[in-house]
């Protein structure tokens, strides 16, 4: 069952899916992010001529999130065509702000609804968190 809060994140991602800029793949996606706090932060892909620059829906969401002192999300929403995951980069990214990635829900819509609702956990199993690594001294 969706909650009120869940279905206000998603109809968020949703709008920011609108603001898309993806004139070379055409495939428009939009993120909400909802931190510990409470607050939203969304965002869209903005792609770029030069492929390296474009800057995927989900990390524009978290750069926000960050620029505006939160520093951990709780879930996370992608609204594309089709219903697509996060790329890898994006899930690893979501990692870094996730206290524990088995809390983390993250939900997948196309735009004929909710595809999925599964954990960063699941989506990406074997992943580490900058926290977890240790300093290596060099000689």
């Amino acid at each position: 069952m969706t909650s009120k809060d869940d279905l206000e994140l998603i109809a968020v991602a949703k709008r920011a899916r609108d603001r898309a800029y993806a004139p070379y793949s055409r495939y428009a996606v939009g993120a909400a992010v909802r931190g510990e706090d409470g607050r939203i932060w969304a965002g869209c892909n903005i792609e770029n001529i030069s492929f390296g620059l474009t800057i995927c829906a989900e990390r524009v969401a978290m750069a926000k999130m960050v620029s505006e002192g939160c520093r951990r999300l709780e879930k996370v929403v992608v609204v594309t065509a089709d219903g697509s995951p996060p790329c890898g980069a994006c899930l690893q990214a979501i990692r870094e702000f996730a206290r524990n990635p088995a809390q983390v829900t993250l939900f997948l819509v196309a735009e004929s609804g909710l595809a999925q609702v599964c954990t960063l956990a699941e989506l990406l199993p074997h992943s580490f968190a900058s926290r977890e690594v240790r300093p290596v001294s060099v000689p």
